[in-house]
């Protein structure tokens, strides 16, 4: 088993990836009554990510078919300008759920073995780079619908999704990714993190700054003075409270990319992050049914990022290697 991965770790994995077996809807998308009912498009593009990381794939694995289902239902959720969304555009907010349905359809490319469906993912991966490409606001960022502004979150999901569209092989514009990383260093603040957004002023996030670190990494910023400020930011209030909660309602949101940036960080930060963190994450597991219930937006999106913090050892999946 890859290191610090335990016996109970695997229960709990398996578990979690049962619950998202059992609960996808027959159209293949995730979503439930206690908000994710909102987000199916985000939702579903997350829940696809942590079957992929159990290496399913839409023809292999235990719980392949699930993984074609949910490919089936993003595919279909592209539209005439190449954004990713469903009727109710995610809550108004379509962006967060285009980035996730990128992220995840462009590292299922690869490994689609029907002719037609990859054929068919490639021209809906190609539409809604070019969407986000033309989404980006003058100042380098993006908001919740395309060309309306820039915050961090939102940019966040863009740039970790155009690295995964970059590692299936496929055409990214290099100066989206060098403005987005522009615009997250002029977000930078003199403590080392990212605030809200270039024009919110304010002081730093936490979850934005870890998800911050995560994206310059995937933007090929290993080395970069911002990126080792920021990750230095976000140690300091992990390294000083080892409690899953860090405050402001996106718990889950922010450990998803802490996880990240201090596995891509390397074993110094890993080591001394992930063994509490992981025994955490299985004392909140729901024994009854295996899930995860997250930031108020429900239990597959909390299930869903659950197990792509606990299966990242695993290394299945490019995006999230170091």
């Amino acid at each position: 088993m890859p290191k610090h991965i335990t016996a109970n770790t695997l229960k709990a994995v398996r578990a979690g990836l049962d619950y998202l077996d059992r609960s996808q809807d027959a159209n293949g998308s995730w979503h439930e009554d206690q908000g994710g009912q909102a987000y199916p498009v985000a939702v579903t593009g997350l829940a696809g990510m942590a079957l992929l990381a159990n290496g399913n794939t839409p023809s292999r694995g235990r719980y392949a078919p699930r993984v074609e289902r949910a490919v089936d239902f993003l595919l279909n959720c592209s539209t005439s300008s190449g954004l990713l969304t469903g009727p109710t555009q995610d809550n108004g907010r379509p962006m967060h759920g285009h980035g996730f349905a990128l992220l995840f359809l462009a590292s299922v490319y690869g490994t689609q073995t029907k002719p037609a469906v990859h054929e068919r993912t490639k021209t809906v991966i190609d539409k809604a780079v070019k969407l986000t490409a033309e989404g980006q606001s003058a100042d380098g960022g993006w908001l919740y619908t395309p060309g309306s502004g820039d915050e961090g979150s939102v940019t966040v999901t863009q740039v970790q999704a155009l690295r995964a569209v970059h590692n299936a092989g496929l055409s990214v514009p290099r100066g989206t990714i060098s403005e987005a990383v522009q615009y997250i260093e002029r977000c930078s603040t003199s403590e080392g993190g990212i605030i809200y957004s270039l024009r919110s002023g304010g002081g730093p996030r936490l979850a934005i700054s870890a998800a911050a670190v995560a994206t310059l990494y995937n933007a090929g910023q290993y080395d970069a003075p911002v990126a080792n400020r920021c990750l230095e930011y976000v140690w300091r209030h992990f390294e000083n409270s080892k409690n899953f909660s860090k405050g402001g309602g996106h718990d889950f949101y922010c450990q998803l990319y802490a996880a990240q940036a201090f596995y891509m960080a390397g074993d110094k930060y890993w080591d001394a992050y992930f063994p509490d963190v992981r025994d955490q994450l299985l004392s909140m597991q729901d024994k009854g049914d295996g899930s995860w219930s997250g930031d108020g937006i429900g239990k597959a999106y909390g299930t869903a990022v659950a197990l792509i913090i606990l299966q990242l050892p695993y290394k299945y999946l490019p995006v999230y290697q170091r």
